[in-house]
């Protein structure tokens, strides 16, 4: 306010906040042109905010000038902040999530190779030291005129999967926010051609091709149990306990198992890491704990080789529906709703073709660069 407006102001400790706090109000009957006529005292909590909002603008103009001033300095000093980095130190990168199965992007069109080492990648994926994600996905080149484009994925342990269902929703709509303007993508990954569509609903439909289900090519050592050399609920011992597994890869190897209860029939934290690398899977395993809740809907919760919980796994939510319908826990032909702790995918395995067919979103949720460690 202007200096010619008078105010009485009246100051007391507050053993509240420990700030020592004003009461201000207008001296009444002030005559002077435009001047503000308050008819009651501020309330005190008022104040308190509007002098802690004061104090943060302050602090946060001082940085900024102290930063912009620096900026401009040149400077001897050999060890220097992330911030004032080298761009040889630095690489840009974009946030996507699938259901919460989140991901860091790499644009890498127009190399053959990731621009990150599997290590560099699992630096980046920490969740207190890093940008923080469940893997890092690189677009890369194709590598014939067969692909459009190249995906790999190193996990936040750097490990590489094979594939990742959420990941490549998160990858094409990747592509389609750096302008590739196309309905669908031909992409080559470790499982295989894999084809995502773009949806008018926002949506994405991958073609996740078809599943593997003799054992061996899994690959698991259980014993096969069913048609075609196939592993269908069978017994493993594992963790003190005995499970019935269902094995079926999706170009990475899934354990399916049904329980009744999700939360009271397993010690996700105990059992998920201990299938996950028992012997029975040599390549170790996703593990999935699957609750039938209709025909036609599904509850899980999934163990990811490599990242450990996750809110989502597409590849496994392909897996277990062909586990559920080969168990005869659903009828084959229906679309199948799927949830997972970040939300609901819908998977389709089609007897046309033999293929499986998975929806859900994709989203953007940051983009910036970060410090390579």
């Amino acid at each position: 306010l202007p200096s010619r407006h008078t105010f009485n102001r009246t100051s007391f400790f507050s053993e509240n906040t420990g700030y020592r706090e004003f009461a201000t109000e207008p001296v009444p009957d002030l005559k002077a042109d435009n001047c503000l006529q308050f008819r009651k005292t501020f309330p005190l909590s008022l104040t308190m905010n509007l002098r802690k909002a004061f104090s943060l603008i302050m602090t946060f103009s001082s940085a900024s000038a102290w930063t912009a001033s620096n900026a401009s300095c040149k400077s001897s000093t050999t060890s220097r902040t992330a911030l004032f980095g080298t761009p040889s130190n630095l690489i840009d990168f974009a946030k996507y999530e699938g259901l919460g199965n989140d991901f860091v992007l790499i644009d890498d069109r127009d190399k053959t190779d990731p621009s990150l080492t599997p290590k560099q990648s699992e630096a980046l994926c920490n969740r207190n030291f890093g940008v923080g994600g469940d893997g890092v996905i690189f677009a890369l080149k194709a590598p014939s005129d067969d692909y459009d484009f190249t995906m790999r994925i190193y996990n936040s342990d750097g490990s590489e999967p094979e594939m990742c269902g959420n990941g490549i929703r998160c990858f094409a709509q990747f592509l389609s926010d750096l302008g590739e303007d196309a309905k669908t993508y031909r992409v080559n990954t470790l499982a295989g051609p894999i084809i995502p569509e773009m949806n008018d609903d926002g949506t994405i439909t991958v073609d996740m091709g078809e599943p593997e289900l003799v054992g061996s090519k899994v690959p698991t050592t259980l014993a096969p149990n069913a048609d075609g050399d196939s592993v269908v609920e069978q017994t493993l011992e594992c963790n003190g306990k005995t499970w019935k597994v269902s094995a079926v890869s999706m170009g990475n190897p899934h354990a399916i198992i049904f329980v009744d209860d999700l939360e009271n029939d397993i010690d996700f934290e105990s059992d998920g890491p201990a299938l996950e690398a028992d012997p029975a899977f040599p390549q170790k395993t996703n593990v999935e704990f699957v609750q039938v809740m209709s025909p036609t809907h599904l509850k899980m919760k999934v163990w990811e080789r490599g990242a450990g919980p996750t809110l989502a796994c597409g590849t496994g939510t392909c897996a277990l529906v062909v586990a559920a319908i080969r168990a005869g826990k659903i009828p084959h032909g229906d679309k199948t709703r799927v949830t997972l702790p970040g939300g609901d995918l819908f998977i389709e395995w089609r007897e046309s073709n033999n293929k499986i067919y998975m929806t859900g979103p994709a989203t953007f949720s940051f983009q910036g660069k970060a410090a390579l460690k």
